[in-house]
């Protein structure tokens, strides 16, 4: 342990970490900590429960759902890069109805706080998926992911465009069942973040998550040809941190609401870095790959390196403007 963080701080002395209080609040709904998983980097929450508890975790954010099933994209569909990983699963998933059928009352019965990442192909999907995950118990909110690279027909399209955005979160927001959270997940990519989060804000969005993984592309040199055969795929990892970090920055200048950083988290310092930008929670996602109970850890060393820190809340290392 470094001399700094041993000592706290010269305004904050060292705290025992039972004196952290690791609680966030989205949308009236309260989460006992701001470690949850992204969507598509731990499935449906289900499997890997011979290994870790997911009620451990402040949330679990469920792969993609969308009204019917999908196949995803033709093989390959993951890349793994020195920084990072490539993905073109293109959202494969089990449906709607399937979900609602086999994975969401299994998740009830783990105690998993479950958020359902949600895409449509229209605008009155987001809406109508709200409207049949309402009669059905076992999740506390839903991610709009409108900003998916890796599919051809909405997602990416509803991201990058300010005025849908706002409509889709306001069609969502108004068939959201009380003591539910809204997040809306948005694009790095083409447009600037603080225009996009003022439209989820005005469209009644409780949390903004950002960001989803940027645009990259792996070369076959041998083949001359790109590795996917869409050519683009989804960047994620260590390598976009940077990335994350300043739209997390941004975005939380921008609005009033809770911002949940994603972005190459790791390690502790990871998530100490995206609270300091402005984060009030953090998704963990590639690096779960590696290490399924990833998330798991950095809620256990946490409270420690807050407490190290005189900190007793997460939100209290936010840099000033």
């Amino acid at each position: 342990m470094s001399e700094a963080r041993s000592s706290g701080s010269a305004s904050n002395p060292p705290l025992d970490p039972s004196q952290v209080d690791l609680r966030v609040t989205i949308g009236g709904v309260e989460l006992p900590n701001p470690v949850f998983t992204a969507s598509g980097a731990w499935g449906y929450g289900l499997e890997y429960l011979d290994l870790v508890d997911p009620a451990r975790l402040g949330a679990v954010v469920t792969k993609t759902i969308t009204v019917l099933p999908r196949k995803g994209n033709p093989q390959p569909r993951l890349r793994e890069l020195p920084t990072g990983l490539l993905n073109s699963i293109g959202l494969e998933n089990v449906g709607l109805g399937a979900f609602v059928r086999d994975k969401l009352p299994r998740l009830a019965r783990h105690e998993v706080r479950t958020v359902v990442s949600l895409a449509g192909r229209r605008e009155e999907e987001f809406a109508e998926m709200i409207g049949e995950l309402s009669h059905h118990e076992g999740w506390v909110g839903v991610e709009l992911n409108l900003s998916c690279p890796n599919v051809a027909e909405g997602g990416l399209d509803f991201g990058t465009d300010p005025r849908l955005v706002e409509s889709i979160t306001r069609r969502a927001r108004a068939v959201l069942p009380d003591g539910k959270c809204l997040l809306v997940k948005l694009t790095p990519n083409n447009v600037p973040m603080a225009t996009l989060a003022r439209a989820a804000e005005a469209g009644g969005a409780h949390a903004i998550s950002c960001i989803n993984t940027v645009v990259g592309m792996e070369i076959d040199l041998d083949a001359r040809r790109p590795v996917f055969p869409r050519g683009i795929a989804g960047y994620s990892g260590v390598g976009i941190k940077p990335i994350a970090l300043a739209k997390v920055w941004e975005a939380s200048h921008a609005v009033d609401i809770p911002v949940v950083g994603i972005g190459g988290i790791a390690t502790v310092r990871d998530v100490l870095e995206f609270f300091v930008a402005g984060a009030s929670a953090v998704q963990v996602g590639t690096a779960l790959f590696a290490r399924p109970d990833r998330a798991h850890r950095l809620i256990e060393e946490l409270a420690a390196e807050l407490a190290a820190r005189g900190v007793r809340r997460p939100a209290e290392l936010r840099a000033g403007d």
